[in-house]
């Protein structure tokens, strides 16, 4: 099974990552995480990225915050899949890193999931590691069904009390 890797750019994004790391512990998938800085060390960033597939990784995670441009500088230098987590800031409330996310350059794309969307990062990374793997994708197929059967119960217990 290939690994995800996640990035962050400061060990401040570390309650963001934890969502993410929390939700592939729980579907058994191997991932490594670490602390790079598009800014502060991009040398140590562009080697990762460049030797990720090499390395086992499947996709790659990046949490940053602010001008985030942690998830392009990874993308620039990887074919693999990129998902941003732009973390929220004091500054702007972390629309200035959902913008820096989303705004690729063509040809560089980046997937980006909500602010602070470290579970969502993690699912979209199992999704696309599922494309070749049927029993993450079995795995996947059984939390939308618990989790349908949580909305229902919850639909249930308001007509009840209504």
């Amino acid at each position: 099974m290939k690994k995800v890797a996640i990035i962050m750019g400061s060990d401040s994004d570390l309650p963001i990552v934890k969502k993410a790391t929390d939700t592939l512990k729980s579907f058994g998938v191997p991932f490594e995480a670490h602390v790079f800085s598009a800014h502060r060390t991009p040398d140590e960033a562009r080697t990762f990225a460049r030797h990720a597939r090499a390395n086992g990784f499947g996709v790659i995670i990046a949490a940053a915050g602010m001008a985030a441009h942690l998830a392009g500088a990874i993308a620039a230098n990887t074919t693999l899949p990129v998902i941003g987590i732009p973390c929220k800031s004091n500054t702007l409330d972390g629309i200035d890193a959902l913008l820096s996310t989303v705004q690729m350059p063509s040809g560089i794309p980046v997937a980006a999931v909500a602010i602070d969307g470290g579970t969502n990062a993690a699912l979209l990374s199992l999704q696309i590691l599922a494309v070749e793997d049927a029993q993450l994708a079995q795995k996947l197929d059984q939390k939308r069904a618990a989790d349908a059967q949580t909305v229902l119960k919850k639909d249930a217990a308001i007509a009840q009390r209504l």
